[in-house]
Formats: C-alpha cells, structure tokens, sequence
C-alpha cells in the first residue's frame, strides 16, 4: 500500500515528487513510457530560472529526480497499463503487476505525434523539434520549416519568424484544418512560405549529425525537392497519455484531464500535474508548478483522510 502514486518523471512528476517526498510521503513514481518527459527529447534548455547558461534537458530532469530521491522517493521502470479508480485504495497496473495506492497524481504528460520517419527520429534534439516556444530562440537568422496544417502550426510558424529569416510551412493538403483567422495570419506574414500538397521524404543529414535539409515530395506531381534547412519543427499535435483512465476520469474531446480546480480531478484522491491536463502552455517551468501544486493538494487531502 502506498501513500503516494506518482505516474510519470517528467518535470510535473518529479516536482510533485520532490515535495511528497519531503513531506514524508515516501511517493513512488512511475516513469512512464517515456522516461524523463519531453524534456529527455530536447538537448539545451534555456528558459528554466536559476540557470544563466543554460541546462541540457536530460541533465535538468535527472538532477530532478536525483533530489526527490535524496527526500525518500522511490522510483520504478515501467508503465501503468490499466488503473481501477472505482474505490479506495486505488489499484494500478504496472506491466501486468497490481499495486495500491491510496492517492494519486497523474502526471503522464502528452506525447508528440511524431511524422516516425527514420531520420526524424534520430534528429530530435539535434535540430529536429516539437515546440517552437522552447526552441525557436537557437534559430535566429536561419531559415525553419514547420509540418502541419492545423491552429498549433499556424502559431509555430508565426511565432518562428520573430527569429528565423524564413518559415517554411508545410501541409500535405490543399486545405487547412486551421482556423480562418489563424491561417490568414500565417499568409499575411512576409517570412512565410506556404507549400501545400506535400509530405516529407526525408530529414538530413543524419550522418553530419544536425539537421541539413528536408526532401518533400508533391504528392500531386511526384515532383521531389530538397529545401535546404536549419531547424525542422513538427506541429501536427499531441497525444495526451490518459488511455489507463478513460471512462474514469473526466477527458475532454482530445483526451487531456479536465481539471476540476486546483489541481483536482473528478476523483477524490486523484491529482493532475503537467501535459497530460495543460495543452496550452506546455513548458518546463509550468509542468514543474503544477507538479508542486498536486503534491500539496495530494499531502492535505491525505491529512484530511487520517493518512500520516
């Protein structure tokens, strides 16, 4: 019986451990499918307080959990695979094992949708990314292209061009899934250039080890050309990972956590932290805060249940 089940390590989860741990808590975190979050994926990052030059994602989660472990937290490979938040203690799935837990936070952030070329994914972090926000900054004066036909590309594309000498944007289709405004703010500015009904062959240059160029291929006339590049951005959505809860906690149309104040859910004794609730903001320092805030929810629920 744990106290405390954390599901995922990234910034939301290992803050939210950091605090239960210090609390006494002795939380167990689950680290999810992908270990450390988003923040594992990225290389340099630059706009986390507290770090004048900068900190390479990896080394800021793992110093993370190196703090909530100093505390008393135990951390566990694996991934909850199913949950049964019907009754108290609730009962989760880790690889085919059951556990009890007498509260949880959810902090299984939301994956990327990846295009899953070869080269894509072996250039991620090295010129490859899916956020603007975090990564837009190393591209000033270079020229970016950005994948994807809906409102999130039209933002990352607007927002790459406060650095980029050009943003290509690039959607496989004639028409956009954006919302007219959106779209038309994306044609009126003067560093976007809009290639539709084409898809991507290939990302280079995975032997210089940084990205290169992009092959797109028209998929009306076959026609394939190479587009010289410094950064290339995916901006075809996230994927929120709360498939062990559905039916149980309250998601809205896209699957992310519908908050229910603070950083409650409509379970008692189940938390939210992070990505998996947040599709706005997305960023490090947001995760690390909601983290904090579940943990402190989480610590006063279990007081008000008699649980020390």
């Amino acid at each position: 019986m744990r106290k405390v089940v954390i599901i995922g390590s990234g910034c939301a989860g290992n803050t939210a451990a950091i605090y239960t741990a210090r609390a006494n808590l002795s939380p167990l975190v689950v680290g999810g499918h992908e270990p450390g979050g988003q923040l594992s994926l990225t290389t340099e990052v630059e706009n986390f307080p507290g770090f004048v030059h900068g900190v390479m994602g990896p080394e800021l989660v793992e110093n993370m959990k190196l703090q909530a472990e100093r505390f008393g937290a135990e951390y566990r490979h694996g991934t909850v695979i199913e949950a049964d938040l019907r009754q108290r203690p609730f009962r989760l799935n880790i690889d085919g094992e059951w556990i009890e837990a007498r509260s949880l936070i959810v902090a299984s952030g939301a994956s990327a949708r990846w295009l899953h070329l070869p080269s894509e994914q072996k250039l991620i972090g090295h010129g490859v990314s899916s956020c603007a926000t975090c990564d837009g900054f190393f591209y000033r004066g270079k020229e970016v292209m950005v994948i994807g036909g809906g409102d999130t590309a039209m933002e990352e594309a607007n927002f790459l061009t406060k650095f980029a000498q050009r943003v290509r944007l690039v959607h496989r289709r004639e028409e956009f899934r954006a919302s007219k405004i959106m779209l038309e703010r994306a044609r009126a500015n003067p560093k976007i250039e809009i290639i539709t009904n084409s898809v991507v062959e290939d990302v280079l240059d995975v032997a210089e080890g940084h990205v290169t160029g992009v092959k797109l291929k028209n998929v009306v006339t076959g026609e394939v050309t190479l587009y010289p590049i410094d950064g290339f951005f995916v901006a075809i959505g996230h994927i929120p990972n709360t498939k062990p809860f559905v039916s149980q906690l309250d998601l809205d149309s896209e699957g992310y956590i519908v908050s229910h104040g603070g950083a409650r859910t409509n379970i008692e004794g189940v938390f939210h932290a992070g990505d998996v609730q947040d599709k706005v903001y997305r960023q490090a320092i947001t995760a690390a805060g909601a983290g904090c805030m579940a943990a402190i929810e989480a610590e006063r629920w279990l007081e008000e249940q008699g649980v020390y």
